[in-house]
């Protein structure tokens, strides 16, 4: 009986002693998930960097977002990497949600959701596998994390597998003038969840997806807002406004060439403009432009407001970015389906533990690489085999940039398409369009020609109009004899990006390569 008391006791005690040790794991576990940033990730639809401050812009007040680059750090060569579709959006968004490339995200389900759909987050998490692509999607990750996971955005134009996944989804597309179909309703979004976390347990770590339905057209913002910006909505006006933003420096009133995707919807449908690219028009389609960006940008400054009320701003990484750029009357253009810098760069802006303050850097980062990072900056294990690489490094003052070479395609219209390389100040675009009858090469130092002038840019009616007299050298240089061996330098590098990028296509000067 004695033998049988003490063996007794023997396993009570280790019960207990397995009850406290899980009891101190679990302490630790919550204690970890506390001290575990929180993510607020903003991304607005269609804007070009250069409509903020840190960027160059002299027009558009965003004095929130300029605080967020003054508070934190600013990369100046983040990119999107393209398309194979006219909704660059699509593409662009699934990379960020995935960590894929571009070429990656072809076969992932980008279908818009029903309009009577009703979000069971956890009834779609047990339809999924460890084999699904969904599985290493940002929601997925975060949630086995131990995240709270929220989104709003846009309905449709990403990869609808994670956006199944978000314990919280209010998706509708806002792009008007009052604030129950404009910015407001999605800041409105969040700021309810934070109110709800202040009144309850808000132990759990955020991640938050806020996503903006503008600049992207139709672009109708608040009259005063248009007034300011000396514009009129849908417009054109009779004439020109003096308030009006100048016509960019690289405006033309036509692309040189077709640039290869005929009655895009971009360049031949926006509210406004249409066909038009004239002076009068794209001034008063910037206007437009920058006053839904003001308005975004106050509608951010509600949300930070009460972040910081939750007592949990400090501990918390801020992350502004867009799905990619958009020309605007930049090169006679309207749309983004075009590499050149104004449509394929992007914002990038992040404020949080331990970020350097009020630091520029170049980055060479592509949105691929958003997924890899925030699980570095949350201490969650970064999923085997993904495309995109932790720019961490860089966020902490470690590295400058993460790669060399950054590449781009679009492919959404005649195939085989357009595709750019760019390493140091050097870029080559190359157009392989219209089914072989327009096939170009341009060269471009950036350094010297940050805005892709071309000859164009040149004749003394577009000097007049833009007030910027192009240098000598601020042309194509693919043309000059003297950069043959530079863009041949340049297209061996793009040739070997396309390979290891698995681009599925090849130029027409590409084919015995």
């Amino acid at each position: 009986m004695r033998k049988i008391a003490s063996l007794v006791i023997e396993i009570n005690e280790l019960i207990l002693i397995i009850f406290l040790i899980l009891f101190n794991l679990n302490a630790i576990s919550q204690n970890l998930d506390k001290n575990r940033p929180n993510i607020l990730f903003i991304i607005t639809d269609d804007q070009d960097a250069e409509t903020l401050d840190v960027y160059g812009d002299i027009y558009c007040d965003t004095p929130n977002i300029d605080n967020l680059s003054n508070e934190g750090i600013t990369l100046i060569s983040a990119y999107h990497m393209g398309s194979f579709r006219a909704a660059v959006c699509t593409p662009s968004r699934s990379m960020l949600m995935t960590g894929r490339s571009v070429w990656e995200t072809q076969d992932l389900n980008v279908d818009y959701p029903p309009l009577d759909y009703k979000h069971q987050p956890e009834l779609n998490y047990l339809k999924i596998t460890d084999d699904s692509p969904s599985y290493n999607s940002l929601p997925a990750i975060f949630k086995r994390a131990g995240y709270y996971t929220f989104r709003t955005c846009k309905r449709g134009n990403s990869y609808e597998g994670a956006n199944l996944l978000f314990d919280e989804r209010y998706d509708q597309t806002n792009r008007d003038s009052l604030d129950i179909n404009g910015s407001s309703w999605h800041a409105d979004k969040v700021i309810n969840y934070l109110d709800r976390r202040i009144q309850g347990d808000h132990t759990q770590p955020f991640f938050i997806y806020l996503g903006f339905s503008h600049p992207h057209d139709p672009r109708r913002a608040k009259s005063s807002l248009l007034k300011k910006y000396g514009a009129v909505s849908p417009g054109p006006p009779n004439i020109i406004n003096k308030n009006s933003p100048n016509l960019p420096i690289n405006y033309l009133p036509s692309h040189p060439f077709e640039e290869g995707h005929p009655d895009l919807r971009d360049e031949n449908s926006v509210e406004g403009v249409m066909t038009k690219r004239d002076e009068l028009t794209i001034r008063n389609e910037r206007g437009k432009e920058l006053a839904t960006i003001e308005y975004i940008d106050t509608e951010i400054g509600r949300v930070l407001k009460k972040l910081k009320e939750t007592g949990e701003l400090e501990n918390t990484f801020i992350f502004f970015t867009s799905d990619h750029g958009i020309a605007v009357g930049k090169h006679g253009l309207m749309g983004k389906q075009n590499l050149y810098e104004h449509s394929i760069k992007i914002p990038f802006i992040v404020k949080g533990p331990n970020i350097k303050k009020n630091k520029k850097i170049q980055g060479n980062i592509y949105l691929s690489d958003v997924l890899p990072t925030l699980c570095d900056l949350s201490g969650i294990k970064i999923p085997e085999n993904i495309f995109g690489k932790s720019f961490k490094s860089v966020l902490l003052g470690n590295k400058k940039k993460i790669r060399d070479v950054i590449y781009a395609v679009y492919s959404g219209g005649s195939k085989p398409g357009i595709r750019s390389v760019k390493k140091g100040d050097w870029k080559l675009i190359k157009y392989d369009v219209m089914d072989g009858k327009v096939r170009k090469t341009q060269l471009f130092n950036l350094k010297q020609n940050p805005n892709e002038l071309l000859i164009e840019h040149h004749h003394p009616k577009i000097i007049s109009m833009t007030g910027n007299t192009p240098k000598k050298l601020q042309v194509n240089l693919a043309d000059f004899p003297k950069y043959k061996t530079k863009v041949s330098e340049m297209e061996a590098i793009l040739m070997k990006e396309m390979k290891l990028i698995e681009d599925p296509y090849k130029l027409w000067d590409q084919k015995n390569k």
